[in-house]
């Protein structure tokens, strides 16, 4: 290599130069494939969220509308939906990462937690791997998992679980759009708390058979979230929307979703959990290809202190161990 240089100011520049590409040179080392292995480059991605969402309408359109009116969502008495704290990680072949309570497992393995305490136990069971806490994972999974910025005290199981709290709004829900309309449901308002939630993409170009006969892609988008609602209420106008009650005008008070009673407590901590698996599939029973819907699992007590019927309260109504499960859906258009 040559360099032509001129004078004064030339000759600066060129000896910056050689001291650039000198520089590097005498700094790189080679390493064999056992310290390669060891270079991962790597550590995924962590993002801080902290929001609040206001959408006057929401409008879906087939032959007529079905309007969502004046949807809020807010941390509690309209603060910000805040300490959030969202990962993302696309996992090497056989990692592990966190997943549900495998944080409040550690602890527990750690001493911070009481390892006595069942939830505590059932966690430490659940997602152990290997010496490790969490989920593993095939390579190339996309691996999302939302949990607190500051859990407060590490030795309270408590602070963890009421770290983020949230509080959504709806002011209707109508079908029929103008001057026809039906209001289904009107003042929804719902506060609780938010525990660790999951989102997984599975990296897999495979596909399978469901029991039910369905065949999916097992490239698939798989949802588990924990949470509570501590105080709801809604006004149900029309019969037939849940099939559960099939009642009209229906009115609940002091809503509680929880998972505290029961046989189905451990390793939930309180909180209600649903879970899902959504890809493209294609029916046994009509052949339509469409969105599969399955692996839906929803576990919960729920208490409705208050449950009116017009403008009288008829009394109170509990659910325990109240469970969905080895349920499938496949959505298609018509």
């Amino acid at each position: 290599m040559s360099l032509k240089v001129g004078q004064g100011r030339s000759c600066f520049h060129a000896a910056l130069v050689l001291s650039v590409i000198s520089a590097p040179v005498g700094a790189i080392e080679s390493i064999d494939d056992r310290e390669m292995a060891n270079i991962t480059g790597q550590t995924g991605i962590t993002i801080e969220l902290a929001a609040s969402v206001d959408i006057a309408q929401i409008r879906y359109v087939d032959d007529a509308p079905l309007d969502i009116n004046g949807f809020h969502l807010s941390g509690h008495n309209g603060t910000l939906l805040d300490n959030v704290k969202l990962t993302l990680d696309v996992a090497g072949d056989g990692e592990v990462l966190d997943y549900g309570f495998s944080e409040l497992a550690r602890r527990g393995a750690e001493g911070t937690l009481n390892p006595a305490n069942p939830d505590i136990a059932q966690a430490m069971s659940t997602y152990s791997v290997s010496g490790q806490y969490g989920k593993q994972f095939n390579d190339g999974d996309l691996v999302m998992h939302l949990s607190p910025v500051d859990s407060g005290d590490p030795a309270s199981v408590d602070d963890y679980l009421s770290a983020i709290d949230f509080e959504i709004g709806i002011d209707s829900i109508i079908t029929g759009g103008n001057p026809d309309s039906t209001t289904l449901f009107s003042d929804i308002f719902l506060t609780g708390y938010l525990g660790p939630t999951d989102i997984v993409i599975r990296n897999d170009g495979t596909s399978y058979v469901r029991p039910n006969g369905d065949l999916v892609q097992a490239s698939e988008l798989q949802i588990d979230s924990h949470f509570r609602i501590d105080d709801g209420s809604l006004n149900w106008e029309v019969a037939d929307v849940i099939l559960i009650f099939n009642l009209a005008a229906v009115g609940i008070e002091g809503l509680q979703v929880h998972n505290r009673r029961g046989n189905d407590t451990k390793g939930h901590f309180g909180m209600a959990n649903l879970a899902a698996s959504i890809s493209a599939g294609t029916s046994a029973t009509s052949g339509a290809e469409g969105m599969s819907i399955h692996d839906v699992e929803f576990r919960a007590d729920i208490d409705m202190p208050t449950f009116r019927i017009g403008t009288q309260s008829i009394g109170s109504v509990y659910f325990s161990d109240f469970v969905i499960s080895d349920t499938s859906m496949m959505v298609y258009g018509h």
